[in-house]
């Protein structure tokens, strides 16, 4: 059962990424803050729900490609935000109840809500940490508990990437993350890309009001494909989140470009 005093020690005054995302997603662990940015950036971009929910499904179906057709087993799914339906355990367990699960986030809500919900979970666990302290991450002790990188490894990065500045240097973040990877790893990256005066637009709405300095950097494709570096991009390659892999042609929107996100899933050689 979901953890019910899920408040404590928050700063409601404060907006974070997780929990606007959260809103935008139709879910309850937001507080008015994170609905003002939510209405701000909808009042900038109508079809941000949209975008969120697509967002979400290109998750659910490279997840499900990991473990279905790739034959990944764990998962290290960084920047994780606060669960909700389709969740990645509940993705791959569904094909191998074995399937380990480590969900990464820095808010604390998205980190409770986890943690409450993987109670009982063997093969599941949840770290409090930021993206750009890769030892924190791989050092955990849930995460040594949980991940063999003698094998290979699903790395989740789901509109997360975007929310780390050039100055912080991702590549290198990247780097370090991936350097324990095993040949036979997999790499997933959805990110923002700056080809609409809405998307910067909606940029700079992070900037000013998200907490912990969250400002959201939006990239070309080539700059994207680099983060890719030491991976082979598997088809259809790094397109508009809609067209990774659609469940059906039904699910193709009529103009992609409408969807300012960019995906794409790697294999390491």
């Amino acid at each position: 059962m979901v953890n019910t005093d899920w408040t404590s020690g928050i700063d409601p005054s404060q907006a974070s990424v997780a929990r606007v995302y959260d809103y935008l997603l139709g879910g309850a662990h937001n507080f008015s803050a994170d609905r003002d940015v939510a209405r701000t950036v909808e009042a900038i971009e109508p079809q941000a729900r949209v975008l969120a929910a697509a967002n979400r499904a290109f998750l659910a179906r490279a997840t499900r490609y990991l473990a279905a057709e790739a034959g990944v087993r764990q998962f290290l799914d960084i920047g994780s935000g606060i669960p909700t339906q389709g969740n990645v355990h509940e993705i791959v367990q569904g094909v191998d109840p074995r399937a380990r699960v480590v969900y990464v986030d820095h808010d604390p809500v998205a980190v409770a809500h986890s943690g409450a919900i993987l109670a009982g979970n063997a093969n599941a666990g949840v770290v409090q940490a930021d993206l750009t302290d890769p030892a924190a991450i791989l050092d955990h002790p849930v995460t040594r508990e949980m991940i063999d990188f003698k094998e290979p490894v699903g790395l989740l990065l789901v509109a997360v990437l975007h929310f780390v500045p050039d100055t912080l240097d991702p590549g290198a973040i990247l780097a370090a993350l991936t350097e324990r990877l095993r040949p036979g790893s997999h790499l997933v990256i959805s990110h923002g890309t700056h080809r609409t005066q809405t998307a910067e637009a909606v940029a700079k709405v992070y900037h000013r009001a998200v907490s912990q300095g969250a400002q959201a950097t939006l990239r070309g494709e080539e700059e994207i494909m680099r983060f890719f570096t030491g991976f082979e991009v598997v088809e259809p390659g790094l397109v508009r989140g809609p067209l990774w892999r659609p469940d059906s042609p039904d699910d193709v929107p009529e103009d992609p470009s409408r969807f300012w996100f960019l995906a794409g899933v790697g294999r390491k050689p």
